[in-house]
């Protein structure tokens, strides 16, 4: 596969496949990305969720190289749905209630690149639906300008294990937060 034109692969499309026929992948910039991992994981439909890094210039990169804010990578979280089950529009509901999408750089005490907003597409559909429903939110919005990107997926790196489901298995304080189907339960973010 040829790279992109300066031959850096971090900047290729993810070329990743879901792991069954019939699923299709999402993902979203919303901030730190272990509670926007475990608003997804309570999305009947979603089969499969990962925290990583995209959307940056260096391959391979660590939590720390990223917080170094010299990689331009975004933490991610990367969805694998079936469409039958959540359409699209759903996930894309949920990203545009999860964050606050006209700050740059930020999602609350988290500064940085790295939690800017963003939605990163795999296909044309995704790309119409994601600018349909960032100019539907902006009219809700009124006069605070959105900045979030909508970007074609470039290649995921996925995050360090103990990131994965992060506040599911109990976070930094060990109490662990239920990623059942449906759940309603506030999200509590600590390290």
């Amino acid at each position: 596969m040829a790279t992109s034109a300066d031959n850096n692969p971090a900047l290729d499309p993810d070329t990743d496949t879901p792991s069954k026929p019939g699923l299709e992948f999402a993902e979203f910039g919303a901030g730190c990305f272990w509670g926007v991992e475990l608003s997804f994981q309570r999305v009947p439909g979603v089969v499969k969720t990962e925290v990583g890094y995209s959307q940056g210039h260096v391959q391979d990169p660590n939590y720390k190289l990223v917080c170094s804010g010299t990689t331009n990578h975004v933490e991610v979280v990367r969805v694998q749905f079936d469409p039958e089950l959540c359409p699209y529009t759903n996930l894309l509901s949920l990203f545009w209630g999860r964050h606050d999408p006209t700050t740059p750089n930020r999602q609350g005490g988290d500064v940085g690149a790295q939690y800017r907003s963003g939605i990163y597409y795999y296909n044309e559909t995704q790309a119409r639906l994601a600018q349909e429903s960032k100019e539907a939110k902006q009219l809700e919005l009124k006069d605070k300008k959105i900045v979030t990107e909508i970007l074609p997926a470039k290649r995921f790196y996925r995050a360090e294990e103990y990131h994965q489901q992060y506040l599911e298995k109990g976070g930094g304080k060990g109490e662990k937060q239920s990623a059942e189907k449906g759940c309603n339960d506030p999200i509590r973010c600590y390290g």
